[in-house]
């Protein structure tokens, strides 16, 4: 037994967790655990200037390593409130974020004390679960329960209240014990009733596609699934936001489908007569929940690991819940040798034609001369100069949804976007935490100027760690997606639209980072080669045409245009 207080158990739960890098804002009311990882030299703390932008910090290291991303918030009351949206992005990316909060000494709870909130409240809509610690001695088994709750299936965020008291006291502790010796450490595998009936289908079927979703992203195990297309000869598509769930050049690659995907990988959807959803809702962004976007007379077999997920928006014929990447293997070896495959086989060349022929007029219509740059010149030279290996994080807005399926991703785990909660304000942020998962992988963030005018204050974090990242800023001076719906909808009535912005690349250099302007498309290759080697924190301020806009949600105006 060791004599410790709240907050030292505390942080040595987190070193028995394995946790390398915890994110966050100092407060006074978990300074015992900040006085604590004084001491912890397997933990590196990073501290960042806003508990909303650490908290994305932690969630792309989260996603990018597969690990859980640690946020602690050292004030209760404001410090606490400000981890509310990056915490639900989480919840919606199911991102496996331990978020750990100072809370109100227990004994002035209920008494309107000083930054008082009822944070067991606030935090339970966006969280897999809240907690409040009630007694020191519990402090071990509450961390615990936390990091067990975000990595379980589904992942996704949790919320662990600190009252101060609680982290002062002191209590004899016991070790702490080690992750294996409380957590699963084997995935669901599927029936073999569901393996056979699902084989049938997929043996039988002449239009067959499959939807690689964040079940085989998050896992980085495409093999089976590259296996798997390959023995039926079946396109594979990827719904959106998860366009690195295989690699971008494999010949069965379709790309993103749905409404913001591309018409090849849309228009397969459109035609299978089966469908093999691995590891995906077919939720809003892959569908609108609409029949426009999925072949009604399909026959859907669905493999979740979350159950409550199968069959949820569509009718399936056979829901399988498992591991999506474990059943796809369990598929491939049942199928053994096809045979009479003529139909597959003109399904799947007339695809990599159309696929093919997408690909070249992508590049030919780029236009590489447009004065001020246009987003489908500034993603051809983002293709043709991104090291391998690159991961991209990207916001929500029109410049960023246009790029949704205009990238080429190696490897799984290199595309992370705001997914269905289209959050403004996440790229940057995110991008830092990536690349302290992956501190050798090429980081690029992609964002409009508006959303970084929300987060450039982390540049002060990225230069003090030591955070070395590319940002480009598409800058068109303007809130990009609302605009255009004024533009398109609303008779070009702008109210609220237009920005004025710092320079940028200024911004970056008083900092100490390394900033750059482009104004011409043929700048573009040049300045990323350069900012990728400058060893800094980069900011490229891209001037790009605020004419380039596009309206994403039609169907939310159609009122307006019938």
């Amino acid at each position: 037994m060791t004599k410790m207080s709240g907050g030292q158990a505390a942080v040595a739960a987190l070193e028995a967790e394995g946790v390398s890098h915890v994110f966050g804002l100092i407060g006074s009311a978990t300074m015992e655990m900040f006085d604590a990882l004084y001491d912890a030299d397997g933990i590196d703390f990073i501290g960042v200037r806003d508990e909303r932008t650490g908290t994305h910090m932690a969630d792309g290291y989260a996603r990018a390593s597969g690990n859980p991303g640690v946020i602690l918030a050292g004030q209760n009351g404001p410090g606490a409130t400000n981890l509310v949206t990056g915490l639900a992005q989480a919840a919606a990316a199911y991102s496996p974020v331990v978020s750990l909060a100072g809370s109100l000494s227990s004994g002035h709870v209920y008494r309107d004390a000083f930054q008082e909130v009822d944070q067991q409240a606030l935090f339970r809509p966006i969280t897999k679960k809240t907690w409040t610690v009630t007694e020191t001695a519990r402090v071990p088994e509450m961390m615990r329960e936390a990091f067990r709750t975000a990595m379980a299936p589904r992942r996704g965020p949790v919320q662990l209240n600190l009252p101060r008291d609680i982290l002062s006291k002191s209590e004899d502790f016991a070790a702490m014990a080690r992750p294996e010796t409380y957590r699963p450490a084997v995935v669901p595998a599927a029936p073999h009733d569901s393996v056979v009936a699902a084989a049938a289908l997929l043996s039988q079927a002449s239009k067959p596609v499959i939807i690689a979703g964040g079940g085989i992203k998050n896992t980085a195990n495409t093999a089976s699934v590259l296996a798997l297309a390959e023995r039926l000869n079946a396109p594979i598509v990827t719904s959106p936001g998860h366009g690195d769930a295989i690699p971008s050049d494999h010949p069965l690659n379709g790309g993103q489908m749905g409404p913001r995907g591309n018409p090849v990988a849309s228009r397969l959807v459109r035609e299978a007569d089966v469908i093999l959803a691995l590891g995906t809702r077919l939720g809003f962004n892959s569908t609108f929940y609409s029949y426009d976007n999925i072949n009604r007379d399909a026959k859907i077999i669905q493999v979740e690991i979350e159950p409550t997920a199968l069959g949820r928006y569509f009718p399936i014929t056979l829901g399988i819940w498992s591991d999506a990447a474990t059943a796809a293997q369990q598929l491939c070896d049942a199928l053994g040798n096809l045979e009479d495959r003529r139909a597959v086989e003109a399904w799947s060349a007339g695809f990599r034609k159309e696929r093919a022929a997408y690909l070249r007029q992508r590049d030919d219509d780029a236009d590489l001369e447009a004065f001020p740059i246009v987003p489908s010149g500034l993603f051809h030279e983002l293709r043709g100069v991104m090291p391998a290996g690159t991961a991209v994080t990207m916001d929500a807005g029109t410049l960023c949804l246009q790029a949704t399926d205009a990238l080429r991703f190696d490897r799984p785990r290199s595309l992370f976007t705001p997914l269905d909660f289209g959050l403004v304000g996440f790229s940057f942020a995110c991008g830092l935490g990536v690349k302290v998962a992956c501190p050798d992988r090429p980081v690029i963030s992609l964002m409009g100027d508006g959303g970084f005018g929300m987060t450039l204050s982390e540049l002060a974090t990225a230069v003090h760690y030591g955070i070395n990242t590319v940002t480009v800023v598409m800058n068109n001076g303007c809130w990009g997606a609302e605009k255009a719906y004024q533009r398109d909808f609303f008779g070009k009535r702008y109210i609220g639209a237009d920005l004025n912005n710092p320079p940028f690349d200024k911004v970056a250099e008083l900092y100490g980072a390394k900033g750059y302007r482009v104004e011409r498309t043929a700048d573009l290759g040049d300045t990323i080669r350069a900012a990728l080697g400058c060893g800094k924190p980069a900011v490229i301020d891209v001037m790009v045409d605020p004419a380039a806009l596009y309206s994403f949600r039609r169907d939310s105006f159609q009122h307006r245009t019938a």
